[in-house]
């Protein structure tokens, strides 16, 4: 039974950081999530 839960924990963490690849191909959310980043290490500054 172990080894069933950690298959599917592993294809959910497969899907899961190819979704993120697919977003971060977008221009417009690469975009966002850098405005964000900079943002915080401007205030972090």
């Amino acid at each position: 039974m172990a080894t069933a839960e950690y298959a599917i924990a592993t294809l959910a963490a497969c899907g899961f950081a190819a979704l993120m690849v697919v977003l971060l191909r977008s221009n417009e959310v690469r975009d966002a999530l850098l405005g964000i980043i900079t943002k915080a290490l401007a205030l972090g500054a």
